[in-house]
């Protein structure tokens, strides 16, 4: 429990921290890519590893969050622009009670999966220390580069990145 406070004592305070500039995608070195296994609002499950072959974009925000919800409305264009691409969007909610992911939900539609971490596992085996905290995974698998803040996803460098992944 002790610890779990700290975990969100930890985000709070890196969300009150004023930031200068938008987040930037970085190259991951913090290595191996972290098993991913959580259920959606109806109840489905979704793994990282049936999306192999793919170029995944998994984000761990919270309703809570501004950034995060900034951020959202750019993720889901980015998700739209590639249609028919393998390219997927995980959003991956940090142990919010579903009433309250749903009344968010309501207001801004979205094309993606919603994930529910309801224990905050997920995002504690990922490093998500930071919200948003957004990882752009290689079709092998592997997490090619992180985000740490409020990123624009159709901005001309980061739509780079993910079409250099995509080939």
């Amino acid at each position: 429990m002790k610890s779990s406070l700290s975990f969100f004592l930890a985000i709070i305070l890196s969300i009150a921290a004023p930031t200068a500039a938008a987040a930037d995608l970085k190259p991951w070195s913090g290595g191996a890519t972290p098993a991913l296994a959580l259920e959606d609002l109806a109840g489905r499950i979704h793994r990282l590893a049936d999306y192999r072959g793919s170029v995944v974009l998994v984000n761990f925000w919270a309703t809570w969050c501004e950034p995060c919800r900034a951020e959202m409305p750019s993720m889901d264009r980015l998700r739209r622009s590639l249609q028919g691409r393998r390219f997927e969007v995980l959003a991956v909610n940090l142990a919010e009670p579903l009433s309250r992911i749903q009344k968010y939900l309501d207001t801004l539609p979205l094309g993606f999966p919603v994930l529910r971490d309801r224990d905050s596992a997920v995002a504690k085996a990922w490093k998500a220390r930071l919200l948003p905290a957004s990882y752009l995974i290689g079709r092998d698998g592997r997490i090619r580069y992180v985000a740490y803040g409020e990123i624009d996803w159709m901005s001309e460098p980061v739509r780079a990145k993910v079409m250099q992944l995509l080939q």
